[in-house]
């Protein structure tokens, strides 16, 4: 639409996000629709908003710390602001019979150093060292890729939240937003796969690319893996996944899909045996220097099939 026509929001509707902090609209439950019958006027207390649409008093936005000054160009603002309000004392409503019109252009007039993605993942990262506490890390699984993102000093947030004696994510999560699933915490695992003194590594290989072994180093990166319930092996947004269902097999890095008989494992604690979940094949080190890491038919005697899962 290439007009300044107005079109109304839904008043059923409340900010949100998903674990990988992109914010979303969610309609409100049907016990808050239900209740806000006998007054549709009344304001709509929303966990997160959208952007910078919002009214505050200038005195309460100064003492409650402006904006994150350390985040770059756009993107995650909204999700700083609407976490600090919550958990140092504040509340965020939307006021249903509010006129705001927001115009959105076609393109950003201005650039991203270093790409849209990365400047979007360093401010999000910062959101969620500051004031996620330890549920930042269904964050980073959701996210994988962050990790790896510089976002600098946090140091003065920090301090911050210390002085306005913040609340806890966790209260804001029972308190304020209760219909975000919270994940199961042993539903995935962040570690190292080892083999005495050497760790799988992606070699900096994408997607198509094999996997193979390099001294361990203990500084993540091409070397971390996250090991999921649902018996998938991932590094950022690739997962392990057998070429062929043969002896010998490659296992290379390809999209992450979780309908993929090809990507499921079992990381077997007492033997020591990365084993496919379908078939008699483990993951094998013994041709790493000419082919990658292989799948061969599993002979708990071979110490090249032997793993060890080391938890970050």
């Amino acid at each position: 639409m290439d007009n300044f026509a107005y079109v109304g929001a839904s008043s059923s509707l409340k900010g949100g996000f998903d674990w990988n902090l992109v914010f979303k609209w969610d309609f409100m439950m049907v016990q808050e629709i239900s209740k806000r019958k006998q007054n549709m006027i009344a304001p709509i207390r929303t966990p997160m908003i959208a952007g910078g649409l919002f009214v505050i008093s200038k005195s309460w936005f100064e003492e409650v710390g402006k904006y994150d000054m350390m985040m770059d160009v756009w993107g995650g603002e909204n999700l700083e602001i609407s976490f600090r309000v919550w958990q140092c004392n504040g509340s965020l409503e939307i006021i249903p019979c509010s006129r705001v019109g927001h115009v959105f252009r076609k393109q950003h007039p201005y650039t991203f150093p270093g790409g849209s993605g990365n400047v979007f993942a360093r401010n999000t990262r910062r959101v969620a060292e500051v004031w996620m506490d330890e549920y930042k890390n269904y964050y980073y699984a959701a996210v994988p890729s962050a990790k790896n993102i510089p976002f600098g000093s946090i140091r003065n947030r920090l301090e911050l939240r210390e002085r306005l004696q913040c609340k806890p994510f966790k209260w804001y999560l029972e308190n304020v937003y209760p219909e975000l699933k919270v994940p199961n915490k042993h539903d995935f695992k962040f570690g190292i796969i080892r083999q005495n003194n050497f760790c799988m590594d992606t070699l900096g290989h994408s997607s198509g690319g094999t996997i193979g072994l390099y001294s361990c180093h203990g500084s993540g990166g091409n070397q971390e893996w996250i090991v999921s319930r649902d018996n998938s092996i991932k590094h950022l947004d690739l997962c392990m996944t057998l070429a062929d269902e043969v002896d010998g097999s490659s296992v290379k890095l390809t999209a992450c899909n979780t309908a993929s008989m090809r990507q499921k494992w079992l990381l077997q604690q007492e033997s020591k045996m990365l084993k496919h979940q379908y078939y008699d094949l483990c993951i094998d080190s013994r041709s790493h220097h000419s082919k990658g890491l292989t799948a061969n038919t599993c002979d708990p005697s071979s110490n090249s099939q032997l793993w060890d899962f080391v938890t970050s």
